[in-house]
Order: C-alpha cells, then sequence, then structure tokens
C-alpha cells in the first residue's frame, strides 16, 4: 500500500481520510462493511492515533461512516440526493434512482387546522382540513415520516387517500380529484428527531433530520397541500446550485 507523503502540505489526517474515501467511492468499502480500526489504519498508514481519529471522525460528520459502540466503524448508506432547483416529488425522485417508493398511511382524520396550517392553505376559521399522517420509504427503509394537510372542500372522499400506499399523492390527487399539483414553496430548518419519530422510522433519538415545511399550489395557483415532513438527515441531502 502507497504511503501517506510525509514532506506534503496537506495534513496528514486529510491525505488518510482521501484515501479512506475512495475506498467508499470504489466500491471496495460496500455500504454496512466494517472498516479497518484506528490501530490497523494506524499500522497500515504509519499514522498516530490523533491522525487516524480525526480522519474517521470526519468521514462520520460528512455521513460516510458511522459508529457503533463497541462493535466498531461501518460505511454508511449513500444519501438520497434532490436538488432543490425545480419543483420535485418524492416518489418521482426515489423512482427515477432505481428505488420502490412505498407509502404506509398511519392515520386519516377531519381536523380543525392549527393558525400556521389555515393561513398556508388560505382557510377560513371554520373550515377543516383532512389531516393524513404517513411514513414513506424507499426498498423497504423509513426515510420521512410525514403529515398533510388538505381542505376538506376539496376532497370529496377522504377515504380515497388510502390509496397512496401505491400511487403518489400529487398522481392521486390528479387522477380522483381533478387537482393538477403545478409548483411548491419550502423551507427547512435542522432538527433532532424525538423518540417518537425514531421508533416509527427505525432509527436513533437525538439524531439529526430536516423539518420540511411544503406548500403546494395548483394550476391556478390556489394552495391545495400544506405538508410537514421530519427527513431522516442520514439518508437524505437536498442541495442547490449557484450561477
Amino acid at each position: 500500500m502507497k504511503p501517506l507523503d510525509q514532506a506534503s502540505v496537506i495534513p496528514l489526517y486529510h491525505q488518510l481520510k482521501q484515501r479512506l474515501s475512495a475506498k467508499i467511492q470504489s466500491g471496495e468499502w460496500k455500504p454496512e462493511d466494517k472498516i479497518d480500526s484506528e490501530n490497523q489504519l494506524m499500522e497500515m498508514f504509519r499514522v498516530s492515533r490523533n491522525t487516524a481519529k480525526k480522519a474517521i471522525e470526519e468521514l462520520v460528520q460528512e455521513g460516510k461512516l458511522y459508529r457503533i459502540q463497541g462493535k466498531g466503524t461501518f460505511v454508511a448508506k449513500p444519501r438520497f440526493e434532490q436538488s432543490l432547483g425545480g419543483f420535485y416529488s418524492f416518489s418521482r425522485v426515489l423512482q427515477e434512482k432505481g428505488l420502490n417508493p412505498r407509502d404506509e398511511v398511519l392515520e386519516i382524520q377531519e381536523v380543525f387546522p392549527s393558525t400556521k396550517v389555515r393561513h398556508s392553505l388560505e382557510l377560513s376559521e371554520d373550515e377543516q382540513v383532512i389531516e393524513m399522517k404517513r411514513l414513506r420509504f424507499a426498498d423497504n427503509e423509513p426515510i420521512v415520516l410525514e403529515s398533510s394537510f388538505l381542505p376538506k372542500s376539496i376532497i370529496k372522499d377522504s377515504g380515497i387517500l388510502h390509496e397512496v400506499s401505491s400511487s403518489s399523492l400529487y398522481s392521486l390527487l390528479a387522477q380522483r380529484f381533478d387537482i393538477i399539483v403545478v409548483r411548491a414553496k419550502e423551507a427547512f430548518e435542522p432538527v433532532l428527531i424525538s423518540r417518537d419519530e425514531a421508533h416509527l422510522l427505525k432509527t436513533e433519538a437525538g439524531k439529526p433530520a430536516l423539518l420540511l415545511e411544503r406548500t403546494a399550489f395548483d394550476t391556478s395557483g390556489k394552495p391545495v397541500e400544506f405538508c410537514i415532513s421530519i427527513v431522516r438527515g442520514d439518508r437524505c441531502r437536498f442541495y442547490t446550485e449557484l450561477n
């Protein structure tokens, strides 16, 4: 194995990090593989423990590796990446990546909305909404916990919403209610996953996530959905391009 360049201006930990990243990118280290220990890396690359530790820590912070107490360090599954440069559908994004999207409906109920939901959907104080809570999967792995609020006035039969288990919500709105969603506005903020959310998302409480709020609009510019999503930070990444 080629040794690190001790004379380089590039810090040794960064050189080591690049070597480890290359193993992941090339497929030599596959998702869920256990990687070499700090002691093994120290011996293989002739570096100090601090150098090996820092290289691993940065890859953990970037989501490329993860640690299990008492067991070691493992290669993380690659995150799903989505550009914020245009309107997108979660189901369509997964299909384009060769993954199987699936939704599990947890609850559908008629409720009076909170002030925030009411304002987002431009409803009067006496109007109700249909709240649909669902868990969204990619190849049977839960990725997103989501609550969608739709004006009751546009949903003639809320039971039809159970069909999202086999069809995307926006496709269902178009096919069954003649509502065509054409654009949306979104806001993101970092949060930590709660204990209840962790149970549903099959992850650990306290792990980072994105809180996503989306308002979707139909062809007339009318808001037809307000959605609150908890998106696993270890499995999803959003980005934008600046020109």
